[in-house]
């Protein structure tokens, strides 16, 4: 059972395994950009083991759990969770990220291991996130609740898969900058809040690319 999980990919466990997604976060698998590959070759790269992983995940496999199989789910149902699930919640969190770094970065910005550039970096992906969610709000989404029978999907597809890769390096620089998100030993109430955002952003990010990245536009490419 579990050489047999070993062979399969990231996104494909994910979309299968309720909560197989909490267990990659843990190990640090990426699941969304890199869901493509198999958890035998994932493991293999970060010098973990692929068996001991794939037990964690028959053991889930094996348990009931409450999240919805979105391979199952209507295309217009996907959609309208994606946009109040995480459309919504993006546009709610950095808004506040951003204040909190730059709060962070003016107080402390002398002490070791301040997040020096983060509210900039936070700002851009806030630009480019909002530019890219709009461009599914406006174009890919309504085409893809159309159930068009024409591949005019194709082209946006490959375009917002090209900026989830993009989204995945911000993520990547993100890490690079808070250590990956981990605060000082004597890191203040507003760092330690700061940082706390930072970890549900990126979990919510990568939920949000793989969901679409591995069901959603895999619909769209199959019309």
């Amino acid at each position: 059972m579990t050489s047999a999980l070993t062979e399969q990919t990231l996104g494909n466990l994910a979309c299968a395994i309720p909560g197989a997604t909490r267990i990659f976060r843990q190990y640090k698998l990426d699941f969304c950009c890199g869901g493509n590959t198999s958890l035998e070759e994932a493991a293999r790269q970060r010098d973990l083991d692929a068996q001991a992983i794939a037990a964690e995940l028959a053991m889930l496999n094996r348990s009931s759990d409450s999240e919805p199989d979105w391979r199952n789910e209507p295309t217009g149902v996907l959609i309208e969770y994606l946009l109040e699930r995480f459309h919504e919640r993006h546009r709610e969190q950095l808004p506040e990220l951003i204040r909190l770094a730059n709060r962070v970065e003016h107080v402390h910005g002398a002490k070791p291991g301040c997040p020096l550039g983060l509210a900039e970096h936070l700002w851009t992906m806030q630009q480019e996130l909002e530019s890219h969610m709009l461009k599914e709000e406006q174009v890919l989404f309504p085409m893809l609740q159309r159930g068009m029978e024409v591949p005019q999907s194709h082209g946006p597809i490959a375009v917002m898969r090209y900026e989830h890769d993009q989204h995945g390096a911000a993520l990547a620089k993100l890490a690079a900058l808070t250590n990956d998100i981990t605060p000082p030993a004597n890191a203040c109430n507003t760092w330690r809040a700061l940082y706390r955002g930072l970890e549900e952003l990126r979990d919510d990010l990568m939920q949000h690319i793989h969901l679409e990245n591995n069901i959603l536009f895999l619909r769209g490419a199959a019309q």
